[in-house]
């Protein structure tokens, strides 16, 4: 796991076995059940989260009692309820393992403190949440202007075996479609 953490982070930044040791030293391994909740609903959010193998998504609930997918995250991506986390506020969304997911956990007080002894972590958490805004950037202007067909043709040019992973429902509340059209669109793929 340290050498997926430094091949991750290598990508942005460069840091120094040492300075990964430290960071590394600050997380915490977790394997989350299918179904298991990282956050519910309402809880403060004091981590951010790097998924090593698995899948979760983010949810909330309507006012009508639907459930609204607004994240996936797989494989070497973070996953936070990024409000909630900052202003340890109460989270306005859940999210929950999709299926057996390891996580490493990464405490808001232990990231506080290394900025201040590795500041090049403050950089790459800086380029991964402007990463993180461009890709919700491109689904609220462009993404969400689109044609259903073109959201569901994108998803899968993108992600081709994520829709293998994911329950079809799930797929039709991420691209705000219904399930029966997305099976519709599925069959002229």
């Amino acid at each position: 796991m340290k050498e997926q953490i430094r091949k991750y982070f290598s990508r942005y930044v460069e840091f120094s076995n040492s300075e990964i040791d430290d960071i590394y030293s600050k997380l915490t391994f977790k394997t989350i059940q299918k179904k298991d909740y990282i956050l519910k609903e309402g809880q403060v959010c004091k981590n951010n989260y790097f998924i090593i193998n698995g899948l979760v998504r983010s949810f909330y609930i309507d006012n009508k009692g639907n459930e609204k997918i607004t994240q996936f995250a797989l494989e070497n991506w973070w996953i936070t309820n990024m409000e909630s986390f900052i202003n340890q506020t109460p989270s306005l969304s859940s999210i929950q393992a999709l299926e057996k997911t390891q996580i490493l956990i990464f405490n808001k007080e232990d990231i506080e403190n290394l900025y201040v002894s590795i500041p090049k972590l403050e950089r790459l958490f800086r380029i991964i949440t402007e990463n993180m805004l461009i890709a919700i950037q491109r689904r609220n202007d462009i993404y969400l202007q689109m044609k259903s067909k073109d959201r569901y043709d994108n998803l899968i040019s993108y992600f081709p075996d994520f829709t293998q992973r994911v329950p079809q429902y799930m797929i039709a509340s991420y691209l705000e479609i219904t399930p029966e059209y997305l099976s519709e669109l599925r069959k002229t793929n």
